[in-house]
């Protein structure tokens, strides 16, 4: 299993998404064998050639294919051709399930856009041969470099004006920019006055990827040529390795409350706790004029932030919430039952570099026990403590 990373310094485009992966080692030949069971009359082949953005080395994707007078002019596509071309190919089953969930996320922006159902969407140019190629090959690479999470970097919001067959629309185009937002997408400020993000880059992102850099190690890079030469190095890098399980990086999530019911605190703490938070903690504190008021604080793994966070909005009376990534250093631990004359207690031992620090007895356990003897409860944890020593 493999992640994939997108440094979109650049932009995306989809042919710059293709031609990174075979930058990174997706062979030509197995790229165009799939294109081949497509079964479109319009395709011929498919080239890689090495060039020059800026002082990187890039890879840019030159496909062939048959001019418009050679063929039957399907450059305007509804959902349901492309849909048809791509369950009668003989291209595996996840490749078409990712072809479809991209094309799906597209027709679903140009609806939004031109006030239509998905279905009767024309695709015009990205339903042109070279955009299905395009994001067709996208879901061979990933399907090859067997890719199980995609990832993307914030995004260069470009300016300026673009010729489309609804006439000059402005930049981004107003199908890209739909897609940006319902995949929440981070955007940064460019000068640059052409189209960066093309609808079928933001497509791939927004229908595939999480906004955000995962922890990895890495296996292969692969650096994809836009087709414009720019001020800067106009390319799309791809990192793709192992996602590594670093244990110490996790989130903090935090509200301050002071219109809430108390009461109903603790009920927010269990569901929490239960939902996976490692720790869950309230701190009285003083908000604007001078209310009492409690922060609720949460110590989680960084892929449960989404889940815990929306489970603070539903259950308290907070607008929003804030969340920071930490590192969380910890001592290996392990609970070891100990028979005491009161019964058995289990004891929290804490270990490092193979030696025990600490012991602690657990409190319920001590508590049980002292009310069924009717003793001190200090005087069972005592004999806890003791027998851990022994055993």
């Amino acid at each position: 299993m493999s992640i994939l990373y997108c440094d979109c310094f650049s932009g995306i485009s989809g042919d710059m998404f293709l031609a990174a992966l075979m930058d990174a080692g997706m062979p030509v030949e197995h790229l165009d064998a799939q294109f081949h069971v497509l079964h479109l009359v319009e395709y011929r082949g498919v080239q890689v050639e090495p060039v020059m953005r800026g002082a990187l080395r890039a890879s840019l994707l030159r496909l062939d294919i048959a001019p418009a007078d050679d063929h039957h002019h399907h450059h305007h596509r509804h959902l349901g051709d492309i849909r048809r071309i791509v369950e009668e190919s003989g291209l595996a089953p996840e490749v078409k399930a990712t072809t479809m969930q991209v094309f799906e996320a597209l027709a679903r922006a140009e609806a939004a856009v031109h006030g239509a159902t998905i279905e009767d969407v024309h695709f015009h140019e990205v339903g042109a041969v070279d955009s299905i190629l395009d994001i067709v090959g996208a879901a061979v690479g990933l399907a090859w470099f067997d890719v199980q999470a995609v990832y993307a970097s914030a995004l260069p919001l470009g300016g300026g004006r673009v010729e489309t067959q609804h006439g000059v629309l402005p930049l981004p185009a107003p199908a890209t920019l739909e897609l940006l937002r319902s995949a929440g997408a981070p955007l940064v400020p460019s000068t640059a006055e052409v189209e960066l993000v093309t609808p079928t880059g933001a497509a791939i992102l927004a229908s595939l990827a999480r906004f955000e850099q995962p922890a990895m190690r890495l296996q292969h890079t692969g650096t994809g040529a836009g087709g414009r030469d720019l001020p800067w190095a106009n390319v799309l890098r791809l990192l793709i390795g192992e996602a590594t399980d670093d244990a110490g990086m996790h989130v903090e999530i935090e509200t301050n409350i002071d219109d809430m019911n108390p009461q109903l605190l603790g009920d927010v703490m269990g569901r929490l706790l239960q939902a996976g938070a490692l720790d869950v903690y309230f701190t009285p504190i003083y908000m604007k004029k001078n209310r009492p008021a409690t922060k609720l604080s949460i110590v989680a793994r960084s892929e449960d932030e989404a889940a815990l966070s929306d489970l603070v909005l539903r259950h308290t009376t907070t607008l929003g919430v804030r969340a920071r990534t930490l590192r969380r250093y910890e001592a290996a631990r392990e609970v070891r039952r100990v028979q005491t004359s009161y019964g058995e207690v289990g004891v929290k031992v804490k270990i490092m570099d193979g030696e025990v620090l600490q012991a602690q007895p657990e409190f319920d356990d001590c508590a049980r026990l002292a009310a069924a003897a009717d003793v001190p409860l200090a005087a069972v944890m005592q004999a806890a403590l003791l027998a851990s020593q022994v055993d």
